[in-house]
């Protein structure tokens, strides 16, 4: 049953995600400065991770990025 509940939410995060990258990210005017870009950082930390680990991940991420960040490459870990 947990099993069932995580890939749930797995899929919910990963739709969530998509539905960002398709319709909110081309309309903001600035551009992440990390490579990948945190959108796709945080599908690949959940597909790896799974939805509790990967989302701390890539909240982690998204707190990091800002105009003050160097930016750079940044894989997953």
């Amino acid at each position: 049953m947990v099993k069932k509940s995580e890939n749930n939410m797995k899929k919910l995060l990963i739709l969530l995600i998509i539905f960002y990258r398709k319709f909110i990210s081309p309309i903001k005017r600035t551009k992440c400065p990390y490579f990948p870009t945190c959108s796709e950082y945080g599908l690949e930390a959940i597909e790896k991770y799974g939805a509790l680990k990967g989302s701390i991940l890539a909240l982690w991420r998204i707190l990091r990025c800002n105009p003050f960040s160097k930016g750079g490459y940044d894989p997953v870990p």
